[in-house]
């Protein structure tokens, strides 16, 4: 049942402008905007403060402190493990880079899909393409529950 509240909810944001930092469904979000937003909807308070980031994000220093805050919070999907709806998909958006962007799986098999704030676009649902798909660095799920 949390699967589907959460792609449901992920699916409210669709049409949100983009704006870095944003959390505000209608209003705007960053990719971690529309997944702290999400959050609130299915399970209520957010896990922890998020501090201000730049859109380079921790590529200069070469932290992974998405990957980090997502382990904090989600649980990692095995790496042979079929995907699921509302899943997290945490993605490299170059071969050597920080994973730092997030999207919401919302659709599996050959029409798949994910939710997700890009930036110069509104929060979307975009087909995971073939790009898309190599450029994923790993999958989480929402913790069990929620409000």
């Amino acid at each position: 049942m949390t699967a589907k509240r959460i792609v449901a909810a992920a699916r409210g944001w669709i049409g949100t402008p983009y704006r870095h930092q944003a959390s505000v469904r209608g209003g705007g979000a960053d990719c971690l905007g529309l997944l702290r937003g999400v959050w609130r909807e299915v399970y209520g308070a957010e896990p922890e403060a998020v501090p201000a980031y730049t859109a380079d994000w921790s590529e200069p220093a070469r932290e992974e402190r998405l990957w980090a805050a997502a382990r904090r919070h989600l649980r990692e999907c095995p790496a042979g493990a079929e995907p699921e709806p509302g899943e997290v998909l945490l993605f490299r958006m170059r071969a050597g880079s920080v994973a730092k962007h997030l999207g919401i799986l919302s659709r599996v098999g050959e029409s798949a899909a994910f939710i997700h704030a890009y930036s110069g676009h509104a929060v979307l649902e975009s087909p995971l393409s073939a790009p898309w798909q190599r450029r994923i660095a790993a999958r989480f799920a929402f913790p069990s529950g929620g409000s």
